[in-house]
């Protein structure tokens, strides 16, 4: 398990580097395509004050994508109490809780270390679960704030986020660029542009949807580690698998981080999904039982 943490803490370094190399490259390509190579540092400049930005307030923007709203004990002590105790058995200060307001089940945990974390559960989840279902998921939710994953899936939900939109301001630049009627420029500068805006949103969704499936099997079996009783969480998958269904406030930059995807199921859902099959899971967590 602290081996996972290291690993963790060394995959966030790693993804920073990468995202940075990738961030660059788009740079470079715009600065190529408009003849301008002061856009590589512009694009550096605003990409790294973004990222730094990015890195203490993504958890309020995560909160405030998905709607959610956070409780105290007299709110939902159901919840509460289960997270404490939780808290409790693991040695770490009990996380803020919110609930979000949507009959699809579904959970997810957010922010940059164990100090500065949330957890979140709809009302479709806690109206299906009963207590010892409701307690495996939210230890699950626990194990990503446990195992660091939640500061590397909200770096990487950041740079994400960045990745898109200097891609979308790119193809902007370029709209406005070509009615200039005076613009001279090259077609190789129109092609470069249009290829790096559509394939480097979707190399960083591959980064993310990597990141995002082994750290599920991880929370999972963390879980049954922490509850000691393998058969509530899963038991809570076999009812997220039954009765899982799309959010209504759905985000793809957002999506990793739930416990279940809750995107509207598809082809290319299912193909870019960043969550393993429930099925996968479960059967991992069948083949574990007598490790606990």
């Amino acid at each position: 398990m602290y081996k996972q943490i290291a690993a963790n803490k060394r995959n966030t370094v790693i993804i920073m580097i990468g995202f940075v190399m990738l961030i660059s490259a788009i740079g470079c390509a715009f600065a190529y395509a408009f003849n301008d190579w002061y856009i590589t540092v512009y694009v550096l400049v605003v990409s790294s004050i973004y990222a730094l930005i990015q890195y203490f307030a993504s958890t309020k923007l995560a909160v405030a994508m998905t709607g959610a709203k956070k409780i105290d004990k007299k709110d939902n002590k159901r919840l509460f109490t289960i997270v404490e105790n939780l808290a409790i058995t693991a040695g770490v200060k009990t996380p803020e809780i919110y609930i979000i307001e949507d009959p699809a089940p579904n959970a997810f945990a957010t922010g940059r270390d164990p100090e500065h974390a949330i957890v979140c559960a709809t009302t479709g989840l806690l109206d299906i679960m009963d207590d010892k279902e409701l307690t495996g998921v939210m230890a699950h939710e626990m194990s990503h704030i446990l195992n660091y994953d939640i500061r590397v899936s909200m770096i990487v939900f950041g740079l994400v986020c960045l990745v898109g939109f200097i891609s979308d301001l790119g193809l902007r630049m370029l709209w406005y660029n070509d009615r200039d009627d005076n613009n001279d420029r090259s077609p190789v500068g129109f092609i470069i542009i249009l290829i790096t805006s559509i394939l480097a949103p979707i190399a960083a969704s591959l980064a993310q949807l990597a990141v995002s499936r082994e750290r599920e099997y991880l929370a999972d079996i963390s879980a049954v580690k922490l509850t000691r009783y393998p058969e509530g969480m899963i038991s809570a998958l076999k009812k997220l698998d039954e009765q899982g269904r799309p959010m209504k406030r759905q985000n793809s930059a957002t999506a990793a981080m739930y416990i279940n995807n809750p995107m509207k199921k598809g082809f290319l859902t299912k193909l870019f999904s960043t969550h393993p099959p429930i099925e996968d899971r479960i059967e991992r967590l069948e083949n574990a039982k007598t490790s606990f």
